[in-house]
């Protein structure tokens, strides 16, 4: 059977990239909804109107959005699919992406209810990443023990406090 922190991961991995692939698409395409991708595009309108250095950098809205909703879904679709160490890199740049949003959110003013659920998806993000790179616990270790080990241990911890078996 899987360890609670193991179906913690997976579960974590699969509703936060399935939520970045729904969301990413939204920022590519209007075929989900209309109202939401209106809505994304006159966003990212204001962000870069509110940073005039992206300009200057030669980024308009369209590939703000374009590039940030790509990022999106290629991080979710590793977040959802891909095994191992890649799902740490891809939780790693959408907690990037995030900060960036809440930025955006801060720079324009928006009020909390516009943002809300990036702060939320962002310290869902947080914790998954810091439960994926906790170290196994103390149990695990005592399997890899050798024997001996294993003796000298259970004694110490079956023996009273303040006192230490020797034998």
């Amino acid at each position: 059977m899987a360890s609670p922190r193991t179906v913690t991961i997976v579960a974590l991995s699969v509703a936060l990239g399935l939520f970045f692939v729904f969301m990413g698409t939204i920022k590519l395409t209007p075929r989900l909804s209309k109202d939401a991708y209106s809505e994304m595009k006159r966003a990212y309108k204001s962000y870069v109107r509110a940073l005039p250095l992206l300009k200057k950098m030669g980024i308009n809205s369209i590939l703000l959005r374009k590039s940030i909703g790509a990022l999106e879904v290629a991080c979710g679709i590793v977040m959802t699919l891909v095994p191992g160490r890649p799902k740490d890199v891809a939780n790693f740049f959408l907690l990037l992406l995030v900060l960036a949003v809440l930025f955006f959110h801060q720079l324009v003013g928006d009020p909390l209810k516009r943002y809300a659920h990036a702060l939320v998806f962002g310290i869902l993000l947080t914790c998954r990443l810091l439960i994926a790179r906790k170290p196994e616990d103390r149990s695990s270790e005592k399997k890899a023990l050798p024997e001996s080990a294993k003796e000298q241990l259970s004694l110490y911890e079956k023996a009273p406090q303040g006192k230490v078996k020797v034998s």
